[in-house]
């Protein structure tokens, strides 16, 4: 077999240098002659290396004082309930904008915990093209708690490109897709969280980031886990983190830093998302229905328009080394996951294959 370039959707692939420093540092790490995962997070060393996996953070998003950055448990759907939990009081409503699965599911949550308002911006032309209201149509209310939204939808393969003017709303962005693929004002946020598993690192790991205004708001009933005071008053360790997880989220900082940072590797994003899209679209044995405009750098979907050859294609792909390439089982096709970590060659080698399997099926 050819190298394997893995397209997961998440738990995603992870940078080789980083996996290849983990593996050498696994059982002696910084000559302690135990695991990182085997030390009690509140070690002086551990603490050291958990600070400083803040620090990268805070420098490659530029992310202000003002604002905590919580390393937690539960991943996204997690937050689906702690984002209510925390910042929707009685009496009063939050808006959820919704794009895609994952917006849909979060304002499902949402409404376990308090009046939630479902603005769906999601388009579907005549011709089976997928669209989206543009943000200065959605019907937000002034007075709702916050604007809850998903930039970008890992099933759809739909990215909403531009903030949401929300006219101090505090705007919140369920980003466990997008986050560190390219650069963001995080002033124009009143909280963002992601799910370590697609850019960041391992499954069981979740980054908050919250502005400090908002906290001390929870509901009574919030669980102090899920409390996003208990946890800035704790550093992220009121109970044990998931600290292994949070050890490689660091080194996946410190790769990125070494690349150039935020901006460089959008740049990179760029070009691979533009390598793919421009094979399916000058196809007529391909197809990809989301405008484009609002086309996902991340999670790129197609189809085949004879779908009787996708079991054949997937069996080809991955004998050539390309994994992960079905589609979500809601949507089907294809899915192709570019994250931060997959190398321009990886997506090359599947748009070589993509042009190869057409031709062979004439």
């Amino acid at each position: 077999m050819s190298e394997v370039f893995n397209f997961c959707a998440g738990p995603a692939m992870l940078p080789k240098p980083v996996m290849t420093k983990a593996q050498k540092e696994f059982i002696n790490w910084n000559n302690t002659g135990s695991s990182v995962m085997e030390l009690s997070h509140r070690s002086e060393i551990y603490m050291v290396m958990a600070a400083e996996a803040e620090a990268d953070l805070r420098d490659l998003m530029a992310i202000p004082d003002n604002y905590k950055v919580l390393f937690c448990h539960g991943g996204g759907r997690g937050q689906f309930s702690a984002v209510p939990l925390n910042l929707l009081p009685e009496g009063k409503s939050a808006d959820y904008i919704v794009n895609g699965s994952w917006s849909k599911a979060a304002a499902a949550e949402g409404k376990n915990f308090g009046n939630i308002n479902v603005i769906n911006i999601r388009e579907e032309h005549s011709d089976g093209e997928i669209s989206l209201t543009p943000f200065e149509q959605w019907p937000l209310n002034s007075n709702a708690a916050y604007v809850h939204y998903c930039p970008n939808e890992t099933v759809d393969g739909i990215e909403i490109n531009d903030i949401p003017d929300t006219h101090g709303v505090p705007l919140v962005a369920d980003m466990s897709s997008t986050i560190l693929s390219h650069e963001i004002d995080v002033t124009k946020f009143g909280v963002i969280y992601a799910g370590a598993q697609k850019n960041i690192g391992p499954s069981g790991l979740t980054i908050v980031i919250v502005r400090e205004d908002l906290l001390g708001n929870a509901q009574l009933a919030t669980p102090c886990i899920m409390n996003y005071q208990t946890s800035a008053n704790n550093d992220s360790m009121y109970n044990t983190p998931s600290t292994y997880a949070w050890y490689l989220a660091g080194l996946v900082f410190k790769w990125l830093k070494d690349l150039g940072g935020v901006k460089a590797i959008a740049k990179a994003n760029q070009a691979k998302a533009e390598l793919l899209y421009q094979v399916i679209d000058s196809s007529e044995f391909y197809l990809n229905n989301i405008e484009k405009q609002y086309r996902s750098k991340m999670n790129i979907p197609f189809w085949l328009k004879d779908e009787s050859l996708n079991e054949q294609f997937l069996e080809q792909a991955e004998q050539q080394g390309l994994m992960a390439l079905k589609g979500h089982r809601i949507v089907g096709g294809m899915r192709a996951s570019i994250y931060n970590a997959m190398p321009i060659e990886g997506v090359q080698a599947l748009v070589d294959f993509m042009q190869k399997f057409e031709k062979g099926t004439r």
